[in-house]
């Protein structure tokens, strides 16, 4: 069993996603919650960060049964964030993994970008030493790229239920075996990572985040039951693509092969990286 945690409105919409899989145990925490229960928790909301860290809840009661692996969903720049720090202090007991949902940063000012650039850095400081199993950036621009058009009025929903089912494939692959192939257990250091939704055809990677310097890249391939049974020359196909990727003493690439029922084949990558991640404004971008 896997604990997923919403911290704030936009992280316990996704969080929500996962409510109707038996494998996980979702907690929600946000000020829409009229009435504490036991998979929620009311939070209070503030004006000034220093009023909410003044006011840091004390969760303990609420996670007594929380599994031993958490996985902890964050929406960058919203105030809730102010609770992080104090929230994961008293699960550090607990195997946790952090997943950032980054914001247009561009569009940010005043409170809401100082927030996103103090949280932004200090929980990847914190998952470097080793405080955190990892964290998972993710961006809702990139996350929008890489699916196309999406509508204003159903825009959450669709970034929602991408990272949904992406992070939720992720976990599958992790407590299933493969066809063929194995995917390396990333080195201890390589604690900051991202994901990547993958064209089946040419293995390009559509990333949700950009990570600089990646050390280490998983590739996770589902192919659908037929041609795994009836392509010959499949998994010659796929490695040849593979070593065609740019590696180096610093950079490594191994794969897994999954069969899926479904008729279109699809995968992910996951990219690893011990670089702290700078947010890249508009300027910056265009030094480079």
């Amino acid at each position: 069993m896997i604990s997923i945690i919403g911290l704030g409105t936009g992280a316990s919409a996704i969080a929500e996603k996962f409510t109707p899989i038996s494998q996980y145990n979702v907690y929600l925490l946000n000020d829409s919650i009229t009435r504490n229960s036991k998979y929620k928790f009311k939070i209070r909301s503030y004006e000034t960060p220093e009023e909410y860290e003044k006011d840091i809840p004390d969760v303990r009661k609420f996670f007594a049964n929380v599994d031993q692996r958490i996985q902890i969903f964050i929406t960058g720049s919203s105030y809730s964030s102010n609770y992080v720090l104090g929230i994961l202090e008293q699960l550090r007991n607990k195997q946790l993994e952090v997943f950032y949902i980054q914001p247009d940063i561009e569009l940010l000012t005043g409170i809401p970008k100082l927030l996103e650039n103090t949280v932004f850095g200090v929980l990847q400081e914190y998952a470097r030493s080793g405080l955190f199993e990892s964290i998972t950036l993710l961006s809702n621009l990139n996350i929008e790229q890489t699916l196309g058009d999406v509508p204003i009025k159903t825009y959450f929903s669709v970034i929602n239920n991408s990272i949904f089912s992406t992070v939720h494939y992720l976990n599958y692959f992790n407590h299933t075996e493969p066809e063929i192939g194995n995917v390396a257990r990333p080195s201890v250091i390589n604690r900051i990572r991202t994901m990547a939704l993958l064209n089946m055809q040419t293995l390009e990677e559509n990333w949700l985040f950009d990570l600089d310097n990646p050390r280490e890249l998983c590739y996770y391939l589902c192919i659908n039951e037929e041609k795994l049974a009836s392509d010959g020359t499949l998994h010659k196909k796929i490695v040849d693509m593979l070593k065609d990727k740019p590696k180096n003493a610093f950079r490594k690439i191994s794969y897994a092969i999954y069969e899926t029922e479904h008729t279109q084949d699809f995968g992910f990558c996951v990219a690893h990286t011990n670089a702290i991640q700078q947010e890249k404004t508009l300027d910056m971008l265009d030094q480079e």
